[in-house]
């Protein structure tokens, strides 16, 4: 079954969480005890209807204050697709967990409260969806009973909306408009009889239309080598293949590769998946290749087809999304983990700041706060293999680790 990732993002009192919850409660996908308890808290507060938000605000801090506060992974499934939803908050000190909910996901859901349009967040939410190259964005409209179910309010929304579309720099991008009301279910799985002026899908229909084959952020093959089999068995005295996942692309038995970084070349043999040979392995894939030839593969090497070669250097230039608590600064040091390779990073250059509303960047930066975002130059201790992000997801990101306390310091995407 198809698997598809989405992230949310909202600002506050948006009606996130109770959009989540609705799809739970309307795709019959909420357990009895869970619904029992959305029941009984809701009673107990008072409420004439169920809060839907009590299925995914899992903290205490959350519950209490009625807002989302960490990134949560929601899982539900119909009959065609299973959902993966990454529940990220939306304020401004939250910006490194909307990057982190978003940076894996394939579909993008922007909510907007009718009664307020669109906000700054709306363009901070819209500009994280742009950075990471989300292909398909979903503008819900949320709170549509608040304004009496009015089409001119949606029709405004929708062009102040479509003005900020003008400032993103990724056009490759399905931007699709959807009024609901998560409280009372109108357009989110059911069609609302309360907007008959409205003709589209409802929010499922259009998740459960989207053809993941269009969605990904498709390139060229890259398959980098996570271990080397050797099973040393007498019915496999002479095996010895190469196990990894392919990303980008789809590699076949008898394609022309080269090995980075030894720049040798040979011929895939054959593909295996455990002990059932393929003559292709598709894109996230994870399989076990052989070579015709005798070369010498090692983990952290990468193959790649013939004329497709990836950018080898040891100098480049990304967007930073910083995410430590210590500050990031001109001549700073750091572990940049490259796919499975940790390469030792300087940092050479801030080149500027980029504010994530759209409204222009900042010049002669010398360090980076958290949550801040920026255009940075790094020197690497030794050559990588590596995509412009813009090309290739997996192989154009990395992440930043502050060798000093391990913790993951920012995610980087290289330009």
């Amino acid at each position: 079954m198809e698997v598809l990732k989405i992230a949310t993002a909202g600002s506050v009192d948006d009606g996130k969480s109770t959009l989540i919850g609705r799809l739970l409660y309307d795709t019959k996908s909420l357990t009895d005890d869970k619904l029992e308890a959305i029941e009984k808290t809701s009673k107990q507060k008072g409420y004439d209807y169920l809060d839907f938000s009590l299925a995914t605000d899992g903290l205490v801090a959350e519950r209490e204050q009625g807002i989302t506060i960490d990134v949560a992974h929601i899982y539900f499934s119909t009959a065609s697709k299973s959902y993966i939803i990454a529940d990220t908050p939306g304020h401004v000190e939250y910006t490194r967990n909307m990057v982190t909910g978003a940076s894996t996901s394939q579909a993008a859901i922007i909510l907007i409260d009718a009664r307020k349009g669109v906000i700054e967040q709306t363009h901070r939410h819209f500009f994280i969806n742009n950075l990471l190259r989300i292909k398909d964005v979903v503008v819900a409209i949320n709170k549509m009973d608040l304004v009496d179910f009015s089409e001119e309010v949606y029709n405004n929304i929708k062009s102040d909306f479509e003005e900020l579309m003008g400032k993103r720099d990724y056009q490759n991008q399905k931007i699709s408009f959807i009024p609901v009301s998560a409280l009372k279910g109108d357009n989110v799985v059911h069609n609302s009889e309360n907007m008959l002026w409205y003709q589209g899908q409802t929010l499922i229909e259009h998740l459960e239309n989207l053809n993941l084959q269009d969605i990904y952020n498709t390139g060229t093959p890259r398959f980098p080598v996570q271990y080397v089999v050797r099973p040393k068995t007498e019915e496999f005295h002479d095996f010895r293949g190469f196990a990894g996942k392919v990303y980008g692309g789809e590699l076949s038995v008898g394609d022309e590769v080269v090995v980075l970084p030894s720049m040798t070349r040979s011929k895939i043999k054959a593909i295996y998946f455990y002990d059932q040979p393929y003559q292709t392995a598709p894109r996230r894939s994870s399989v076990t290749i052989t070579l015709e030839d005798e070369v010498n593969v090692s983990r952290g090497d990468m193959l790649v087809k013939v004329g497709d070669l990836p950018t080898v250097d040891k100098q480049l230039t990304a967007t930073v999304s910083w995410m430590d608590s210590n500050t990031m600064v001109v001549g700073g040091k750091y572990l940049f983990q490259h796919g499975i390779n940790k390469v030792l990073a300087k940092v050479d250059a801030i080149e500027h700041k980029i504010r994530p509303d759209y409204s222009g960047i900042e010049e002669n930066v010398q360090n980076l706060e958290m949550n801040d975002i920026a255009k940075v130059r790094f020197k690497l201790n030794r050559s990588i293999f590596y995509d412009k992000f813009k090309d290739h997801r997996t192989n154009g990101s990395f992440i930043l680790i502050d060798s000093r306390t391990n913790n993951t310091a920012g995610v980087g995407f290289i330009e």
